[in-house]
């Protein structure tokens, strides 16, 4: 096991969609010689009919997502299952995140109780990295993708989604977090950029710091 999972443990890489997660947890998970455990969103029968039509199938949605991570991350607390250590593309918080978002209030409030009872004693990650971009960057890493369901996905939605990030991870206390901006960072496709964010990973000691290498 590499010391940044000795440290660590489970490095979970989070964000809004088209941000880079799974590309950037495929190559670290690599890199460490981790267990990899990666969404499976095309699992989900609703996702399609959701981007076409958000407020009739967001609780559908919502819900099968919610089960599936739970499921996830029971299988992660069994003993001895993930030895080498884990590098994930998604939390399990997240889910409550885009409910929040996408459900009314009276299907959330029905939400937050399954929730609430689901949740009670699954592990947390050791580390979030957090990665962050402009609406108009995840914009056209969506197109640049292809994914013929994602291309309706409405700039105010991605907006509105960065948003909701923001606050989570403002609220959010005990796992540590490393912020990193992405629009003109690449460490997942170059190799200059993931040896950066290797370096900062390795003296980073929490609970918060941030990589943005446009800053002056």
């Amino acid at each position: 096991m590499t010391d940044l999972l000795a440290r660590f443990g489970h490095i979970a890489i989070e964000g809004p969609i088209g941000v880079g997660k799974s590309s950037l947890a495929r190559r670290l998970g690599a890199h460490l010689g981790a267990e990899l455990l990666l969404e499976k969103a095309e699992e989900n029968p609703f996702l399609e009919r959701f981007y076409r039509d958000p407020r009739a199938h967001a609780f559908q949605t919502q819900l099968f997502f919610l089960f599936q991570r739970v499921k996830q991350m029971q299988e992660l607390a069994q003993p001895g299952m993930f030895s080498s250590g884990i590098v994930s593309d998604f939390t399990f918080d997240k889910d409550a995140l885009f409910a929040r978002m996408n459900l009314d209030d009276e299907e959330y409030r029905l939400y937050a109780q399954i929730h609430a009872q689901m949740a009670q004693g699954l592990p947390r990650p050791g580390l979030v990295v957090w990665l962050q971009a402009e609406p108009q960057t995840l914009a056209e890493r969506i197109r640049r993708r292809g994914i013929p369901m994602e291309q309706d996905v409405e700039p105010a939605y991605l907006s509105r989604l960065c948003d909701a990030y923001v606050d989570h991870f403002r609220g959010q206390e005990g796992t540590p977090v490393l912020t990193v901006v992405t629009d003109r960072f690449n460490p997942a496709g170059r190799d200059d950029d993931f040896a950066r964010l290797l370096s900062h990973l390795e003296t980073f000691e929490g609970p918060r710091g941030v990589l943005d290498p446009s800053a002056p």
